[in-house]
């Protein structure tokens, strides 16, 4: 991974600084609230302060040094002036104005580009996941539908949505996730219509939908997935949205392979949605690539136009959202390979009544 940054840097002679938590986890497999990556044609080295020194060296691999800082002036200047750096690419989409003065100020004689480039090269680098990071993005997401599984167990009538958060989120904790891919969604009845809802004290009632999306993280890398369950009696109205969410969630699957865009294949699920009346109420996008971070590209949505290539990892989650009624979301994630996709989620998604 950080070999292709090297390439990229060596073919426009400059080096890259990199201090965003997400893309030095990424190039170094090492977390942690103060650190720098200085990554030329040639060498990558790594530094950061006292606290983090020790369990750097014993972590980073891919880094031919690691240097302990005592702040920018002081130690990560010297170190960039030593490795004869003449051109300094910034993340530019991560770093806030005050520090790009202050760096313009500090690296002064080095021409600094905040363009977008380095940007783009990581985003382009980072969205094909090679198979340690399916591998890991697995792992998290079978620690998921564990938890899942548990909560069918443990969601009754009567239990507060709040309850139902706690639950997956410590049984996630508890069978080995290094952590929770993003606040967990747990909405029912009229919460439901809500995309992004937070847990309330709102109590399960029967005909309720249950929508829960969710994830775990092991070693960086994200889980995500939503399901949506249904307590006591369900309507025809309700088991109709169920059922169009689900066939636009699976064709939406099926369209999934290398070479088309991103917005043809949030296209294909939109129209099902749209041709059973209900298009006003699917407003947010198909789905999102997931990584190191929950929401990386590609993109499916209608203005994605990046083409998917074999490797990138998406989700595919359509959704109807009634106000004042129920919402119902399905979503599942997917590698993409040369002819279609592997769906890398494996837990039911019928419509299951408790």
């Amino acid at each position: 991974m950080i070999n292709k940054l090297k390439a990229y840097l060596k073919e426009n002679n400059a080096a890259a600084l990199i201090m965003s938590e997400e893309n030095i986890c990424y190039f170094t497999s090492f977390h942690s609230s103060n650190g720098y990556l200085v990554v030329t044609g040639d060498k990558a080295v790594f530094l950061t302060d006292s606290r983090y020194i020790e369990a750097a060296g014993n972590k980073i691999k891919t880094c031919d040094e690691i240097l302990e800082t005592k702040g920018m002036g002081k130690s990560l200047v010297p170190a960039i002036k030593a490795l004869g750096v003449k051109t300094l690419m910034l993340e530019s989409e991560r770093i806030t104005v005050s520090r790009y003065n202050e760096i313009c100020a500090l690296f002064e004689g080095i021409d600094i580009v905040c363009d977008g480039a380095l940007d783009k090269t990581i985003s382009d680098i980072r969205m094909v996941k090679n198979r340690s990071e399916i591998d890991k993005i697995i792992t998290a997401q079978r620690i998921a539908e564990k938890a899942f599984e548990h909560i069918l167990g443990f969601i009754t009538v009567g239990k507060t949505e709040k309850e139902v958060a706690l639950e997956l989120e410590y049984f996630m904790l508890r069978s080995g996730a290094d952590g929770l891919s993003f606040e967990t969604i747990a909405v029912s009845g009229k919460n439901s219509s809500l995309p992004h809802g937070v847990p309330s004290d709102k109590k399960i009632e029967s005909g309720d939908f249950v929508t829960m999306d969710y994830g775990a993280i092991t070693e960086f890398y994200h889980s995500d997935m939503t399901r949506t369950v249904a307590v006591g009696e369900v309507s025809s109205k309700q088991i109709d949205v169920y059922e169009t969410v689900l066939e636009a969630q699976i064709k939406g699957l099926e369209a999934v392979k290398a070479g088309i865009k991103g917005k043809d294949v949030d296209a294909v699920s939109r129209e099902i949605i749209k041709n059973k009346g209900y298009g006003d109420y699917f407003g947010h996008g198909l789905g999102h690539g997931v990584g190191v971070e929950i929401h990386e590209l590609p993109s499916l949505n209608p203005s994605g136009e990046i083409v998917l290539e074999e490797g990138h990892i998406v989700t595919v989650e359509p959704g109807i959202y009634l106000p004042g009624e129920f919402g119902v979301r399905i979503e599942d994630m997917a590698v993409v390979t040369k002819d279609g996709c592997e769906n890398l989620t494996i837990c039911e998604k019928k419509l299951i009544v408790l």
